[in-house]
């Protein structure tokens, strides 16, 4: 699994409901909704992050 950075985010309060209410819908946390849309749209736009290959100790 890839390393996870943090970092602070300013959202407009109405977004983050609407975002929070998706999320309990989805059964995700916010932090995780946020993530999987993020990911959706970086795959609909073929900018999805590469895939680092296993070093060869690991496969």
């Amino acid at each position: 699994m890839s390393k996870k950075k943090a970092f602070a985010l300013r959202i407009n309060e109405d977004m983050l409901k609407a975002i929070e209410k998706w999320a309990a819908d989805e059964f995700r946390s916010t932090n995780g909704q946020i993530e999987w849309m993020l990911m959706q749209y970086l795959k609909e736009n073929n900018r999805q992050p590469k895939k680092k290959d296993k070093p060869e100790d690991e496969k």
